[in-house]
């Protein structure tokens, strides 16, 4: 007879209580090291500020680990190191999560997710790095997730909204933020610009349209992944493509194919800040290989009948080739360097832009896929954009946000397109292997802006009305050099939305971006926007003076 073996079970780990009138305080970081040690300063300011704030109220702040000495930084920077951090916290504290920096909500979401005492996250109001971004990734994960936490901002931690909204989390474990700039869609008119969404919304769930995404969740946000039972609703279905694939691609474009595409943007007009130093500077051979990934895009994108593509750059790629961002620039540009099919009997998607989202954003996918369809149907430019929401300062009496994305804009949303164009090399510290930019400053003119995010187990898409605006040169370069120089700008006012109704509401550290002709124009189109939306069963909220037009 066999001897029965009792089951090893684990031993059940005791869950520590909080210490009394005590928050604990974690900071998740980089995935890439390069990143972390230069943005530690920073976030030693922030956190000092936090327990400044904290202590202020007769309470204390316990930090859930201690900074690494070696490495030069005290980020959790990664996701095994982020579970090991949750074991210490006990479950039931008050936690704040302290941003300063661009991090990957994934090294904290596993603990968060389990974590039963409030949450409150919070980031500098400040240019040098992105920790609004990464505040507002992190906050479109938690709502993804259907985890419950409240956010709060501050320049300096001596405002009275950080520091009120502070001690009101700590005694009640929640905060609330005014969205009375926020209501829901009213009853449709059957005006032209209704019945034309209602089509093309009928037309995409009909014919349908496929999304190829080069790997899924770049940069570790979970907020930009659209599971496959809510996005194939709307009609709208993924190729899973692989970055190996469109890398293996790349090395089948000849360098007279590259070189022309190099040869079209030079006599367009663009510019490009050249070197020598392969570490530090932007070289031919980067610019090369980003041509061919260009190419490669096109024709990857031909063989699977792509309808709109995204590219997740960030890790792998960026060890073994130059930035895609270029390439994503003029991917959403109708006026951009032809490429033939492999066997030269055509053109692909000639006069046409082919919608790409940055950093494979599904949110972003299925707003520029069908803000792409509905401009062309209007008639206007359907260059469309994303961009991180990066930083803003009052100006002239109105507040003006820095909207950035890394590396590239449709050049159509420059004044003089391509003439105003400039690459320049990406950042080490985030590219190592290099690349251009495609660099500049977004003209003035009416714009439509959107965001799409999954909460409560639905798609939901905030839509408004906003300006880009056009701010003196010295005021232009001070904001530039305050945050990335290397990247393109925009000076964007938004309509009848505060800077921390934005802030409390937004769920994503991505905001999208199209401009129309002009005001009324842009009026019309947002309807048009929010009956397409409406129709494939998204929940549309109209955000500050987004109207519906009626005739």
């Amino acid at each position: 007879m066999t001897a029965t073996v009792p089951y090893q079970m684990p031993a059940a780990r005791e869950s520590a209580t909080a210490p009394a009138r005590t928050v604990y305080l974690i900071p998740s970081g980089d995935l890439r090291e390069s990143a972390n040690v230069p943005a530690w300063p920073f976030q030693q300011e922030l956190e000092r500020i936090v327990t400044d704030a904290v202590e202020a109220t007769g309470w204390t702040v316990q930090r859930g680990f201690a900074p690494d000495p070696e490495l030069g930084h005290g980020f959790i920077r990664s996701q095994r190191m982020g579970l090991e951090v949750f074991k210490d916290i006990p479950a039931d504290a008050p936690l704040i999560v302290a941003t300063a920096n661009w991090q990957y909500s994934h090294h904290v979401l596993a603990g968060l997710r389990t974590h039963r005492g409030p949450i409150l996250t919070v980031a500098n109001f400040a240019p040098e790095w992105p920790g609004l971004v990464g505040l507002l990734n992190l906050n479109g994960g938690l709502t993804k997730m259907n985890r419950e936490y409240s956010t709060l901002w501050t320049v300096d931690g001596s405002d009275d909204y950080f520091r009120e909204g502070l001690a009101t989390w700590i005694e009640t474990g929640t905060l609330t933020h005014d969205a009375s700039h926020v209501r829901p869609l009213p009853h449709l008119p059957g005006t032209a610009e209704v019945e034309l969404g209602r089509a093309l919304a009928d037309q995409l769930l009909d014919d349908k349209a496929i999304i190829g995404i080069f790997d899924e969740g770049c940069m570790g946000m979970y907020n930009a992944i659209i599971d496959d039972e809510m996005l194939n609703p709307l009609g709208i279905y993924k190729e899973r493509l692989s970055q190996s694939a469109l890398w293996a691609e790349m090395q089948t474009v000849t360098d007279e194919e590259a070189d022309a595409v190099g040869t079209w943007l030079t006599e367009a007009g663009m510019t490009f800040r050249l070197g020598t130093d392969e570490a530090t500077e932007l070289t031919e051979a980067q610019l090369r290989s980003q041509y061919a990934m260009y190419i490669a895009a096109l024709r990857l994108s031909d063989d699977f009948g792509l309808d709109a593509v995204g590219i997740q750059y960030q890790q792998g790629l960026k060890d073994v080739t130059a930035a895609s961002d270029l390439v994503e620039g003029l991917l959403n540009n109708v006026q951009r360097p032809p490429v033939t099919s492999r066997d030269g009997s055509r053109v692909l998607w000639e006069g046409e832009a082919l919608p790409n989202f940055n950093e494979v954003d599904e949110g972003v996918a299925v707003d520029a896929l069908v803000t792409n369809r509905l401009w062309t149907a209007m008639g206007m430019d359907p260059a469309t954009t994303l961009h991180d929401v990066r930083w803003g300062e009052e100006f002239d009496g109105r507040f003006v946000w820095v909207y950035e994305i890394s590396g590239s804009v449709p050049p159509s949303h420059f004044a003089g397109g391509y003439a105003d164009a400039e690459g320049w090399r990406q950042g080490p510290e985030f590219f190592p292997a290099g690349g251009s930019t495609l660099n500049g400053v977004s003209k003035p003119g009416e714009i439509v802006w959107s965001r799409v995010y999954v909460a409560d187990g639905a798609l939901h898409v905030d839509i408004g009305r906003g300006s880009v605006v056009e701010l003196p040169e010295e005021e232009t370069r001070r904001r530039k050099e305050s945050t990335n120089p290397e990247w393109p700008i925009a000076h964007v006012v938004l309509h009848g939305v505060s800077r921390d109704q934005f802030m409390g509401r937004h769920k994503a550290n991505h905001a999208q971006l199209v401009y129309a002709d002009d005001a009324a124009t842009a009026d019309r189109a947002l309807t048009a926007k929010a009956a397409l939306f409406h129709r494939l069963g998204v929940t549309v909220h109209l955000c500050g003076d987004a109207v519906i037009v009626e005739d």
